[in-house]
C-alpha cells in the first residue's frame, strides 16, 4: 500500500511542502551528515496549479528555479500566459551533502524588466527515501506575506547515493551563457541506451527589416533605436540606428529551437542614451507555434506599451546536424552514415540547401597537465566546444589534472571560414567557472582524422598556458557552396565581449594603422623618386614601362596585374623563397595588452565597476558638486569614453582592411587566394571579350531593380564580405598552432620515473 506523509518543516522558514510516496522504503533521515558522500538527485518538474497572477491581463509567464545553498542548479523553460503550467522537465543534480535543502522559486518572466516573484518553497533532502521515486507537492509562500495562497508545484524526485562510484558521472550540462561568462545550468544525463543525442529540433531564421513610426524618446524629436530578441536563454541585440524613427536594420540571425512547438520570441525596442539608462520604446512577441515550417513569413508587429511597428521575416527549418555522443558511437565510423554525409556534400549537389556547406566532427579525447585551480591542487575540468553560435559541453571530470572525456561532437558548417574554439574550464559550484585554457582552430587548417595535441593558450590566444588537449577533427564540405557563401555577410556571434577602452589596444591599433599607411607613403616616395631620377636606371625602366602600358592599356589588364602578383607570390612560396615574415611586433603588442587586461580584470573585480566607471567614481566628490553639475560631468566622461572607443574601433577596422588585402596576396589562407585567382580570371575574360558599356549596363540594371525584385534583401558588398574571411595579422597570431613540449607530459614522466 502507498504511504503518504508530510515533510518536517524548518521552523525558521515560512515555507510548507507536502510529499507523497509512491513506494514503500526507508527514509534517509538517520543518515549521518558528517560524511554523506555524493548523491544524485533526479527531479521531474511536473506542473503548477493555481499560481499567482502577476500580469495586467490576469495571467503570468511562470518559470521555476532550483537552488541548493546559493547556487542555481536548474532553470525551467517559460510557460507563457498560464496559471496552471505543465513543464514535464527533468534535471539531474549532483549533491555533495544533504544538509542544504533544495529551494524552489517561481517567477513571472517580464522581458526587459525585473521578473516578478511568485512564491517559493523548500524540500528537505534528509526526508527523501533513497532509490525510491517520490511525488512531492510544494505549497508556494511569500516570506513577507505568509498568509497569501500562491498555488502549488508538483514534482517527482529520486535520490541515489553515489559513494563508491567515480565522480565523473556521464552527464551533459547544457548551460546558458551570459556576457559575464557565468553559467546557469540545465542538466541532461545521457542514458546508456541513447548515447547519441541531438541537441535541438530546428532553426528559426530571423531577419529584422525595419521599424516604422517609432516613438520619439529624445529631446530632438528622434530616437537612437535598437532591438533585443530573446528565445529562452538565447539572446540577440541589433545594431543601433542613430537619430531616426524609421530605422532600416536589414540584419539576419538564427536561434535554435529546443521545443517541438517552437516557443515564443520576446522582442523589445530601446532608445540608446549614452551615460544613462536606455529608454524603453515598446515590446511585442512572436508565437512560433502558429507559424508553418519551411516557409518564410513576413510579420508586421505592433509595439505594445509604445508606438510603431517592427517588420520581420521569420523562417522555421528542420534541425541541423548537431549532436553529442560517446567515443564508441559516432557518425564517420559507420560506413553507411559516412557515405550519406559524403553524398550530401558531393560536388553534384551544389544548389541543394546552399546554407548547408559541410559537416564537422570533433573528438574531445583528453587533456594533460592542466592548471590547478582549486586549493587542493586539483581541478574539476569540463570542455566547451564552440563553432560560431553553436556551443556544446562535455561532462565534468572531478579532481583531475589529466581528464579523459572521450566525447564526439558533430556540427553543421554554415561557413567554411569559421573557427572552432575549444575552451577548458574548472567547474566551481559556488561561483563562475575558472578559465584553464583555449585553442582556436580555423576549419580550413584541419587535417582530417589526425589526433593532435594542441597547446592550450590564454584568453587572448596570444601565448601558452599550462596543459595540452588532444583532439581528432574531421571536416567534410562542398567547395562550391563554401565559395558562394564567402560572398555573403559573415554570421555575427551573439555572445561577444563588448569593446572597452584600453590604452594598449588603442596603441596597438594605431601602430597597425600606421604600418598600413606607411606602405602607401613608401610607394608614393618610390614613384616620386622615379620622377626625380634619383636612380637613372630605375627611372629609365619606369619611363619605358609607363609608355608601353599607357599605349597598350586595356581595362582587363587591371585584374590581370593582380592575377600576376598572386601567381608570382605562389611560385615564390612553393619554390622555398617564402618572403613572409613572422609578425613579432603584433605578438609583442598582444602580450603587453594581455598583461594590461589582467590588471584591469583585477581592478574591476575589486571595484565591481568598469575602468571608465571607476575613473568617474574617483573623480567625483559628491560633497563639492551639485546634482546637476555631477550629472553633466558624468555625461561628459561617458561621451569622451565613447569617442575614444569609436576611434579605437575605427583604427582596428582600417588596419584590419589593409592587413587582409596583404594576407590575401601572401597566401595566408590558400583557399581564399585560389578563390581570388578564379574570380580574377573570370573578370579578366569578361573585360577582354565584353565591351565596358554592356558591363556597366548590366550592373546598373541590377542595382536599380534589386529592391523591386527582392524588397527585403540584405544589402552587402561581395568584396568586403570576401575580405572579412581573410584573417588580420592579429588573428593570424591568435590562430597559430603552438608546438607541445612533450617533456611535460605526465605519461612520459611516469615512464621516466619507472626507468
Amino acid at each position: 500500500m502507498l504511504d503518504s506523509y508530510k515533510l518536517k518543516s524548518v521552523c525558521t522558514l515560512p515555507f510548507v511542502c507536502h510529499k507523497k510516496i509512491n513506494t514503500v522504503g526507508n527514509s534517509n533521515a538517520d543518515v549521518p551528515l558528517a560524511d554523506p558522500g555524493m548523491y544524485q538527485l533526479d527531479i521531474t518538474l511536473r506542473r503548477g496549479l493555481s499560481l499567482a497572477a502577476r500580469d495586467r491581463g490576469g495571467t503570468s509567464d511562470p518559470y521555476v528555479k532550483f537552488k541548493i545553498g546559493r547556487k542555481e542548479v536548474f532553470r525551467s523553460k517559460i510557460i507563457h500566459k498560464n496559471l496552471n503550467p505543465v513543464w514535464e522537465e527533468k534535471a539531474c543534480i549532483l549533491v555533495d551533502h544533504l544538509r542544504e535543502p533544495l529551494y524552489i522559486k517561481v517567477f513571472d518572466y517580464d522581458f526587459g524588466l525585473q521578473d516578478d516573484f511568485m512564491g517559493s518553497a523548500f524540500l528537505d533532502l534528509t526526508q527523501l527515501e533513497l532509490n525510491r521515486s517520490t511525488d512531492v507537492t510544494l505549497t508556494l509562500k511569500d516570506p513577507h506575506y505568509p498568509d497569501h495562497d500562491l498555488g502549488i508545484i508538483l514534482l517527482s524526485v529520486i535520490l541515489t547515493p553515489k559513494e563508491g562510484e567515480p565522480r565523473d558521472v556521464t552527464m551533459l550540462r547544457r548551460k546558458s551563457w551570459k556576457r559575464s561568462s557565468k553559467f546557469q545550468t540545465q542538466s541532461l544525463r545521457l542514458s546508456d541506451q541513447h548515447r547519441k543525442s541531438h541537441l535541438w529540433r530546428g532553426i528559426v531564421s530571423i531577419t529584422l527589416i525595419e521599424g516604422r513610426d517609432l516613438k520619439a524618446m529624445d529631446s530632438n524629436g528622434l530616437s537612437d533605436p535598437y532591438v533585443k530578441f530573446r528565445l529562452g536563454h538565447q539572446k540577440y541585440k541589433s545594431k543601433i540606428m542613430p537619430k531616426t524613427l524609421n530605422p532600416q536594420w536589414r540584419e539576419q540571425f538564427d536561434f535554435h529551437l529546443y521545443e517541438e512547438k517552437g516557443g515564443v520570441i520576446d522582442i523589445t525596442a530601446w532608445d540608446r542614451d549614452a551615460g544613462k539608462r536606455d529608454d524603453f520604446i515598446g515590446r511585442c512577441q512572436v508565437d512560433l507555434s502558429s507559424l508553418s515550417r519551411e516557409q518564410t513569413h513576413k510579420l508586421e508587429l505592433q509595439l505594445e506599451e509604445g508606438e510603431g511597428h517592427l517588420v520581420l521575416l521569420v523562417t522555421l527549418t528542420a534541425s541541423a546536424t548537431v549532436s553529442i555522443s560517446d567515443l564508441s558511437v559516432h557518425s564517420l565510423e559507420d560506413q553507411k552514415e559516412r557515405g550519406e554525409i559524403l553524398k550530401r556534400y558531393s560536388p553534384l549537389r551544389i544548389f541543394n540547401n546552399i546554407k548547408d556547406v559541410g559537416f564537422l566532427q570533433v573528438k574531445v579525447i583528453r587533456a594533460e597537465g592542466l592548471m590547478a585551480a582549486d586549493v587542493t591542487g586539483k581541478s574539476d575540468p569540463f570542455c566547451v566546444v564552440e563553432l560560431n553560435n553553436d556551443r556544446l559541453l562535455t561532462h565534468t571530470v572531478y579532481k583531475n589534472l589529466n581528464p579523459e572525456w572521450n566525447k564526439v561532437f558533430t556540427f553543421n558548417i554554415k561557413d567554411i571560414h569559421s573557427v572552432l574554439e575549444v575552451t577548458v574550464y574548472d567547474e566551481d559550484r559556488d561561483r563562475s567557472a575558472d578559465f584553464l585554457g583555449r585553442v582556436a582552430i580555423p576549419l580550413l587548417s584541419i587535417q582530417n582524422g589526425e589526433q593532435k595535441a594542441y597547446v592550450l593558450k590564454n584568453k587572448q590566444l596570444t601565448g601558452p598556458t599550462k596543459g595540452v588537449i588532444y583532439l581528432e577533427i574531421d571536416v567534410i564540405f562542398n567547395a562550391v557552396k563554401a565559395s558562394l557563401r564567402t560572398l555573403i555577410p559573415k554570421e555575427q556571434k551573439y555572445i561577444e565581449e563588448e569593446n572597452r577602452l584600453s590604452k594598449q589596444l588603442l596603441l596597438r591599433n594605431f601602430v597597425r594603422t600606421k604600418r598600413c599607411v606607411m606602405v602607401l607613403v613608401n610607394a608614393a616616395y618610390y614613384v616620386n623618386g622615379c620622377f626625380d631620377w634619383d636612380s637613372p636606371p630605375r627611372s629609365l625602366a619606369a619611363f619605358v614601362l609607363f609608355l608601353f602600358v599607357v599605349w597598350n592599356f586595356e581595362l582587363y589588364m587591371i585584374p590581370l596585374l593582380l592575377l600576376s602578383l598572386l601567381t608570382w607570390n605562389y611560385f615564390l612560396i612553393i619554390s622555398g623563397k617564402d618572403n613572409r615574415q613572422r609578425d613579432t611586433v603584433v605578438e609583442d603588442m598582444l602580450e603587453d595588452e594581455e598583461e594590461e587586461d589582467d590588471k584591469d580584470d583585477k581592478v574591476a573585480e575589486q571595484q565591481n565597476a568598469s575602468p571608465g566607471q571607476a575613473f568617474t567614481v574617483q573623480c567625483l566628490d559628491s560633497s563639492k558638486m551639485k546634482d546637476g553639475e555631477k550629472k553633466g560631468f558624468i555625461n561628459k566622461i561617458y561621451a569622451i569614453q565613447e569617442v575614444c572607443v569609436s576611434v579605437q574601433n575605427i583604427l582596428d577596422d582600417v588596419a584590419s582592411f589593409g592587413e587582409r588585402i596583404k594576407n590575401t596576396f601572401n597566401w595566408t589562407v590558400p583557399f581564399l587566394s585560389w578563390l581570388a585567382i578564379v574570380a580574377l580570371c573570370v573578370f579578366t575574360v569578361i573585360l577582354y571579350f565584353i565591351p565596358l558599356r554592356y558591363i556597366v549596363l548590366v550592373w546598373g540594371i541590377n542595382k536599380f531593380t534589386k529592391k523591386l525584385r527582392s524588397p527585403y534583401a540584405i544589402d552587402n558588398n561581395e568584396l568586403l564580405d570576401f575580405l572579412s574571411r581573410v584573417p588580420s595579422d592579429v588573428q593570424v597570431v591568435q590562430y597559430q598552432e603552438l608546438k607541445p613540449d612533450h617533456s611535460h607530459s605526465p605519461y612520459k614522466r611516469k615512464k621516466n620515473t619507472l626507468g
